[in-house]
């Protein structure tokens, strides 16, 4: 693997699958009565979050500390930063204090980038404004390994706010490298100018696609990220791009239902899918924390995974 994890294009097929393969590891480990290991002991990790974040920062907090990690959070909010401090100062600073690997999430497409530039530790790329975010795109794609098996073949479906999601061009770019073939389904209003050269296809017509998917993937419509109409009603969105019972119905057997979460629940996602067996929502945010393990064990240079913390 390279020092960073900045795009899910950095990372290879063989890459991705060592990702994968230590993650299904480490969980078998997470099973154990001591969950906890000694790999990175003595290492630093900081979590440099610009953003709000509740399931990523807490993941990788909870991933570094189940590898003996000394971990620092830092919160723009209650720091300099407030105060106007660069993304350069912060990043000297960090490197200052000496720190192993900074996972950084920020507003900015390409922070991540610029930082790597200034810091000799590894950088993880936590989600970068309408960019990238990487590790959710492996956390997705292990859960689906364990509910389907290979991805090699598999028909995923990504459906809604394409244009300003960070997990739909993460999720894209490692499928089509893993061997999945994936269609994005939204309004013309929400899908990027350069869709067409993503290594996917497209699709307006959700009640078309869902019976050829193996997964159906929904994304949150970003509001916060909206400064014009992108569709008349959210009922009008709804009805067009919303997954409810109806159109779960139309889903063969082992098809599942995922979404990176927060949800809206009852636009993109009726209550009842989200909770129903299909479902995979909870499990990837478990699954989140054995990922982002493997993602700092394996760029950190982690011991043995064989030990146990005494």
């Amino acid at each position: 693997m390279k020092r960073h994890l900045i795009s899910a294009a950095d990372l290879s097929r063989d890459d991705a699958l060592l990702i994968l393969d230590t993650a299904d590891e480490l969980a078998r480990i997470s099973d154990r009565s001591i969950k906890k290991l000694p790999t990175l002991r003595g290492r630093t990790v900081v979590n440099l979050f610009f953003e709000d974040s509740t399931r990523t920062r807490i993941s990788f907090e909870a991933a570094a500390k189940r590898l003996s990690a000394d971990v620092i959070n830092f919160s723009a909010k209650g720091s300099s930063v407030s105060k106007g401090e660069s993304l350069k100062d912060t990043a000297l600073t960090l490197e200052a204090m000496g720190a192993d690997a900074v996972v950084i999430r920020h507003g900015a497409s390409g922070a991540p980038y610029r930082l790597a530039g200034w810091v000799r530790g590894s950088v993880v790329n936590a989600g970068d404004g309408t960019h990238e975010h990487p590790t959710q795109a492996l956390l997705d794609a292990f859960t689906m390994r364990r509910r389907l098996g290979s991805l090699e073949g598999r028909r995923v479906t990504v459906v809604g706010d394409v244009l300003h999601s960070r997990v739909a061009r993460s999720n894209v770019l490692l499928l089509a490298t893993l061997g999945a073939e994936v269609t994005l389904v939204a309004p013309p209003t929400l899908l990027p100018v350069s869709v067409d050269s993503w290594p996917c296809e497209v699709s307006y017509d959700l009640d078309a696609v869902l019976p050829k998917s193996d997964v159906v993937m929904m994304l949150r419509v970003q509001r916060e990220r909206m400064n014009a109409a992108f569709f008349p009603t959210e009922r009008e969105y709804s009805r067009r791009y919303g997954l409810d019972r109806d159109r779960v119905a139309k889903l063969h057997d082992e098809a599942i239902v995922m979404h990176p979460g927060p949800m809206n629940r009852g636009m993109e996602i009726a209550a009842e899918v989200a909770d129903s067996a299909r479902s995979t929502i909870v499990e990837q945010v478990a699954n989140g924390v054995t990922t982002r393990m493997a993602v700092l064990y394996l760029l950190l240079g982690g011991a043995d995974l064989g030990g146990e913390d005494k």
